[in-house]
C-alpha cells in the first residue's frame, strides 16, 4: 500500500468514525477496515493503522456506562470517555457487542479524538490480556499457570482456547502441553474470579 493509499484510507477512517460519533451513521468498522482479534491489540503502535495517533489509545477500568459513553480510569490516574459507535468493534474473549460490557471490566480502545474531549472508539478490546506464564498444572477445563509470584487458573473454553507448537499453526488440541514449560497466554481476565479465559497458549517459541 503506498503513502497516499494510506492517508486515503486513514483520512477515510477518521471521517466514518466522527461521522459515526456524530450522527451515529452505520458505515464500516474495525473488522472490514482493520483487526479486531487479540493480536491486534497488542500489535506494535502506532503502526496498527497509520491514521489513528498513539495518544488515541486508552486503557484502564470501566467506572460507569452512560448510555454510548463509557467512563474509564486510567491505570496512572487519569481519566477517559470512549464514544461507543454503531461502528464500534468489540472484542470479549470474542467478538461481540457492546451489551457485553460492564462496570469493573478492563477495557484497552483505539479510536479518534473529538471535539468534546471523548475518544471515538474503532475497536474496543475487553479485560484482554497477555501474560508470560508457566504451566504448573493441567486439569480437564483449566490449567494452572504461575505468573510472576502470581497463580493464575486460566480457564480453557471449548470453542475459544487455542494452542500454538513452536510458532505452527493454531489447533484445539492441548495434548501437547506440558507441566514446567513456558508458555505465552492472550486471553481476557475474569473480575469477578480474577481467572483468565484462555484465548490462545503458545508454547515453545
Amino acid at each position: 500500500m503506498t503513502s497516499s493509499q494510506d492517508d486515503r484510507r486513514g483520512l477515510g477512517r477518521r471521517r466514518f468514525l466522527t461521522t459515526a460519533a456524530l450522527s451515529g451513521a452505520t458505515i464500516i468498522g474495525a473488522t472490514a477496515l482493520g483487526g479486531i482479534d487479540a493480536d491486534a491489540a497488542f500489535a506494535a503502535e502506532p503502526s496498527l493503522d497509520p491514521a489513528i495517533a498513539k495518544s488515541s489509545f486508552v486503557e484502564g477500568r470501566i467506572t460507569g456506562i452512560t448510555g454510548s459513553i463509557l467512563e474509564v480510569a486510567g491505570s496512572y490516574g487519569d481519566h477517559a470517555r470512549v464514544q461507543m459507535t454503531n461502528v464500534t468493534s468489540v472484542w470479549k474473549v470474542r467478538a461481540t457487542t457492546a451489551a457485553a460490557i460492564e462496570i469493573g471490566d478492563g477495557l484497552y480502545a483505539r479510536g479518534v479524538p473529538m471535539p468534546d474531549g471523548t475518544v471515538a472508539a474503532d475497536a474496543v478490546w475487553v479485560n484482554i490480556v497477555n501474560l508470560d506464564t508457566q504451566i504448573r498444572g493441567i486439569a480437564r477445563n483449566r490449567l494452572h499457570l504461575a505468573h510472576g509470584q502470581h497463580e493464575v487458573v486460566g480457564n480453557v473454553l471449548p470453542d475459544a482456547t487455542n494452542a500454538s507448537y513452536a510458532g505452527r499453526a493454531l489447533t484445539s488440541d492441548l495434548s501437547q502441553l506440558r507441566i514446567g514449560q513456558s508458555a505465552q497466554v492472550l486471553g481476557a481476565w475474569r473480575p469477578s474470579d480474577n481467572s483468565v479465559d484462555v484465548v490462545r497458549i503458545s508454547v515453545g517459541h
